[in-house]
């Protein structure tokens, strides 16, 4: 039996679905990388946001700090620079 037109035409229409089903497969496969991509990037956002949020907690600390430092130094060098106490006994 030889291909008739028919036939040719049939196969040909055939082998464009049989590609088009795998390449709607395919599309499914990237969609569910693509969702953990996502969420991964996601997560590392998050870790991100809280590693800023922790950074500005602890330079909002070091500047407490360093106003208590500037607040007691004029009165350590009141301190040094007054007259000395006599030891006691």
């Amino acid at each position: 039996m030889f291909p008739t037109k028919q036939h040719l035409t049939t196969a040909r229409t055939l082998g464009v679905a049989i590609v088009a089903a795998l390449g709607l497969a395919s599309c499914a496969t990237y969609k569910d990388e693509f969702a953990t991509i996502n969420s991964r990037l996601d997560q590392l956002d998050m870790k991100v946001q809280n590693a800023a949020q922790s950074a500005e907690s602890a330079n909002q600390s070091a500047q407490q700090a360093n106003q208590r430092l500037d607040q007691i130094e004029g009165r350590v060098q009141q301190l040094e620079a007054g007259p000395r106490r006599k030891p006691r006994g």
